[in-house]
């Protein structure tokens, strides 16, 4: 289970590093061409291990793919309306969706789950929150985070019965046609296209580590590390996501991270840390002493 969190924390902290390049990316790429070459990318480093795969892990990468996909899509959607620091706090809701969508599926909510999940959520608002409510932009971030939190828990529920490489290519074939159908609904005029060489050249690097790394790469480690880990714990893991990009943009961009920031990241280590308390576990240290 140990060597499975640490997993997750290796994803989330890749991910966190994606925040800074894709604001140095959109400089020059909108969010629709990013997404369309990153899963691209993608597709392509993946597509090995989409030979003989069996019927059903592609109707669970199907699954699998499209919500991870209306999460991107709805959150670069929302972004157009909203800042990204209101982005990321309502992302985080689904910190507190998973437990609660749990539910339906039977999953046990517990005292240490919500509290964790509470507290990050907490965190994460000292980190984020900023005003500028948009109601369009709000409700496209919130069905982000619904998604997200979606794809966690049929992550769960079905990794296990799968070969995690094929999974993994399964549900990143279906995201690069998805996304492609998306950039045609965009309606991309002949001008974008003409000089996207021009503007894809700067960043020919970040776009490599994001389809790569960060998308096929992290993608593969998640469906290995949730096969062991539920869907609840899981969730508050990924809470960490904005610390590290937090970080990472104090690094690279050297953006300040002010007093009530670094409060808010303190919140949510303390989350993950007490999401890792097993129910039970302080009586039974109590009672053996």
């Amino acid at each position: 289970m140990h060597f499975n969190l640490v997993l997750l924390l290796i994803v989330t902290l890749v991910w966190g590093t994606t925040f800074p390049l894709l604001k140095t990316a959109s400089s020059t790429l909108s969010g629709v061409e990013i997404s369309g070459i990153r899963f691209a990318l993608a597709a392509v480093c993946m597509a090995p291990f989409m030979r003989r795969v069996p019927k059903r892990t592609w109707v669970d990468g199907a699954v699998l793919g499209a919500l991870a996909l209306v999460s991107y899509v709805s959150q670069a959607y929302g972004m157009q309306y909203i800042s990204s620091n209101r982005s990321a706090f309502l992302t985080s809701l689904a910190v507190l969706m998973v437990p609660f969508l749990g539910l339906f599926w039977g999953a046990r909510l517990t005292a240490t789950t919500l509290s964790a999940a509470l507290l990050a959520c907490v965190g994460i608002g000292f980190m984020s929150w900023e005003g500028g409510a948009h109601w369009l932009g709000d409700s496209a971030t919130v069905l982000c985070a619904l998604a997200y939190a979606l794809y966690v828990i049929v992550l769960s529920q079905r990794s296990s019965g799968h070969d995690p490489r094929q999974l993994t290519a399964t549900q990143i074939a279906f995201m690069a046609a998805f996304s492609a159908l998306w950039i045609g609904g965009a309606g991309m005029g002949n001008d974008a296209l003409s000089t996207l060489p021009e503007r894809l050249a700067p960043h020919g690097m970040i776009l490599l580590y994001l389809g790569v790394v960060a998308t096929a790469g992290m993608l593969w480690l998640q469906a290995i590390a949730q096969r062991q880990v539920p869907a609840d714990k899981a969730s508050v893991i990924y809470a960490m996501e904005p610390v590290f990009a937090a970080l990472f943009a104090w690094l690279w961009l050297h953006e300040v991270l002010s007093s009530r920031a670094t409060l808010g990241g303190a919140l949510v280590v303390v989350a993950v840390l007490i999401s890792e308390i097993k129910p039970g576990q302080a009586r039974t240290e109590k009672s053996s002493a």
